[in-house]
């Protein structure tokens, strides 16, 4: 016998009323997904993965051409951010030609990608981050350490570079007399605003440092600072 909805039992009505809201909010689902995606290409390849892709890429044309590629406008705030991202792994890998990573490491502000290229076994690599403007003053003070001579020195020139590591740099026994030069200018020719005590510093070691050289140490010998003048003075003295 039919029965219409009314007197169909409560458990019953529940069910269908149950089966209907369900129907219906899979329905939602299915169109807010499909909205959300109407905007992705058919080829779009998530962050992590393209990141893996490239890290681990032994194609040097295709890793060249994501180095050269021109940034999206800052305005496009995730295209931006992933376009950065994804230049950290370019800068990483080591079958990126030399070329594209020196020009990474000339250009580029971003401190992610610098770190990376920071530590490139190809010293001109080093060399271009110890030259760049933008460099952190703690990533440029790690190139005060290198090894290779002209990678030190050059970030020694950095104006990125604090006083503290270029004092540690004018203590340093292996700095040639051409880069003690460049450091006893500090404070007087060269950066004249910096903290007076601090540029002092600086060039007293470097009067101190046995590689300095006598023309150097005339001059500090007339600096106006008298710790600085006496310290070149004494030197001068015993040779």
């Amino acid at each position: 016998m039919f029965m219409s909805e009314d007197q169909k039992p409560e458990s019953q009505r529940s069910a269908a009323d149950t089966a209907q809201s369900q129907a219906a909010s899979a329905t939602a689902d299915t169109n807010d997904n499909q909205t959300d995606n109407a905007g992705i290409p058919d080829d779009f390849e998530p962050l992590t993965a393209t990141y893996e892709r490239l890290r681990h890429s032994t194609n040097p044309a295709e890793l060249s051409e994501f180095a050269r590629r021109p940034l999206p406008d800052k305005s496009d705030q995730a295209a931006f951010s992933r376009a950065t991202a994804l230049l950290e792994a370019v800068a990483g890998n080591p079958h990126t030609p030399v070329e594209d990573r020196i020009f990474l490491a000339e250009t580029m502000p971003f401190p992610n990608v610098l770190v990376k290229l920071s530590i490139d076994e190809d010293a001109n690599v080093r060399k271009a981050v110890a030259a760049n403007a933008d460099d952190k003053n703690w990533l440029v003070g790690r190139l005060t350490k290198d090894t290779v001579p002209e990678v030190r020195d050059t970030a020694l020139r950095n104006k990125r570079t604090s006083w503290k590591m270029r004092l540690e740099g004018a203590q340093n026994p292996e700095l040639d007399a051409d880069m003690l030069d460049f450091l006893s200018r500090f404070g007087v020719e060269s950066e004249p605003n910096a903290p007076a005590v601090l540029t002092s510093m600086v060039r007293r070691a470097v009067a101190l440092n046995p590689n300095t050289s006598a023309d150097t140490l005339t001059r500090l010998a007339s600096d106006p600072d008298p710790v600085v003048a006496k310290a070149a003075a004494s030197v001068l003295s015993c040779k």
